[in-house]
């Protein structure tokens, strides 16, 4: 794996270096200062010299550089760069500079030893490395500690379920659930889509006693075609079913299972955390339609009608609705005309922006308008490019991909009872319509 980890200034000048296996020496810093931090050329993160693979991140003006020579996985390389840096920052106060690591000398050492161990990634979680390096002071020394808090830090690090203690209480076992999904499209002028995706975080907040074990069920068209083919009257439930293209997981999530009968169990941490992302190309339910008509009308006019149809139950409805409409640059006046909202021209954005601030399901609302261009001289007539339109927006309740719970099931040797909450939320992420 990682054969050694350098912290270096803009300079090339070793600030921390933690060697980990006998293949590297010190020496080989010089090489990638004199290859990668002193060559003007356009580098990626990743630099060969000889037989010496060089991974590195640049980051407040540090370059954190993983060596190694063997054939390592670079995305599971990258990753533990970053969590080093998140971990630093977390206990620098958000800093991580040249200054910060020269006045945590001690602590920056200490951290490499607990999150490293001969080169392979072993603790880097910083909830769990706060419960035994405290910040600006080291280790705490078990002398001072009582033995009941040492054994239970011990049981944390060293056992199954690292992120979670089971001496966890609460008065009320709660656990809520926000599927938030974000709609990426790009439509052309005449309606037909040329792309579109969703992708979707599943967070929960836990506050559960005890060491709980959940099971999460969602409409996977893989599971429910499994339980389709084993019972009669499940066969209607496949047109709710959906694909999932990608998925990954928290580290709580046992992926063994997951992998033999896609069920999704977990001892969950307590408080809030990212149980899932997922991401889907399929059948995707657009919440919004946008026919736009833009017609220019010689040299001096542009005529616009925006028309936005909302596809969503008529119960429902869409929040925070923006949309921006963008005109030539020459643009002198724009007189406008909406049936719902407030629109009015940005010359900053070199365009229309129209705010709707609730817009209701299956309702369909038009904007108007009239765009005077100034006259420009110019040796070269420039066409105007035409941006597409964009959108934004938030629609509680409503998921474009089809996405739902099923169950949740939560069981602990107390058996107590556990309340549970699911709010579902879809928003734009690229949302835009060519003109």
């Amino acid at each position: 794996m990682i054969s050694a980890i350098f912290f270096m200034n803009q300079k090339g000048e070793v600030l921390i270096s933690r060697i980990y296996r006998d293949d590297i020496s010190r020496g080989v810093a010089n090489a990638f200062r004199l290859e990668v931090i002193g060559s003007k050329d356009q580098r990626s993160p990743i630099k060969n010299i000889g037989s010496t693979s060089f991974l590195y991140i640049h980051c407040g003006g540090i370059y954190v550089v993983a060596v190694s020579r063997q054939n390592v996985d670079a995305c599971m390389v990258f990753e533990i760069l970053h969590r080093i840096v998140d971990i630093f920052k977390s206990y620098f106060d958000g800093a991580f500079d040249e200054d910060a690591i020269r006045n945590h000398f001690v602590l920056t050492y200490e951290l490499l030893d607990e999150m490293l161990d001969f080169g392979y990634a072993q603790n880097c979680s910083t909830d769990v490395l706060k419960l035994y390096i405290t910040q600006g002071q080291g280790k705490l020394r078990p002398e001072k500690m009582k033995q009941e808090k040492l054994n239970k830090i011990i049981v944390q690090v060293t056992g199954a379920t690292s992120w979670r203690t089971p001496d966890i209480k609460h008065r009320r076992n709660e656990i809520y659930i926000d599927v938030v999904e974000s709609v990426n499209l790009l439509m052309s002028a005449e309606g037909n889509v040329l792309r579109s995706d969703v992708s979707a975080v599943v967070q929960m907040k836990c506050f559960l006693s005890g060491m709980p074990e959940c099971k999460f069920g969602m409409n996977d068209k893989v599971l429910m075609d499994k339980e389709s083919s084993s019972r009669q009257g499940a066969v209607r439930r496949k047109s709710n079913a959906i694909e999932i293209d990608d998925i990954t997981f928290h580290q709580c999530v046992k992926l063994g299972k997951f992998d033999t009968d896609r069920t999704i169990s977990f001892i969950p941490p307590d408080g809030e955390f990212e149980l899932m992302k997922y991401r889907t190309t399929e059948n995707i339910n657009l919440p919004f339609k946008i026919l736009p008509i833009v017609k220019e009308i010689g040299r001096s006019r542009v005529e616009c009608a925006i028309t936005v149809k909302s596809n969503f139950n008529s119960k429902m409805f869409g929040t925070g609705v923006v949309i921006r409409i963008p005109t030539p640059k020459n643009t002198a006046v724009c007189h406008i005309m909406c049936t719902a909202g407030k629109a009015k021209y940005m010359p900053d954005q070199d365009g229309i922006v129209w705010r709707i601030r609730r817009f209701p399901g299956d309702t369909e609302y038009t904007l108007r308008a009239e765009v005077e261009l100034m006259a420009t001289v110019s040796l070269e007539k420039k066409v105007w490019s035409r941006p597409p339109i964009t959108m934004e927006f938030q629609v509680p309740m409503f998921t474009a991909s089809g996405f739902h719970v099923r169950f949740l099931k939560v069981v602990e040797k107390s058996n107590y009872d556990t309340i549970k909450w699911v709010r579902y939320l879809t928003k734009a992420g690229n949302y835009s319509v060519r003109i």
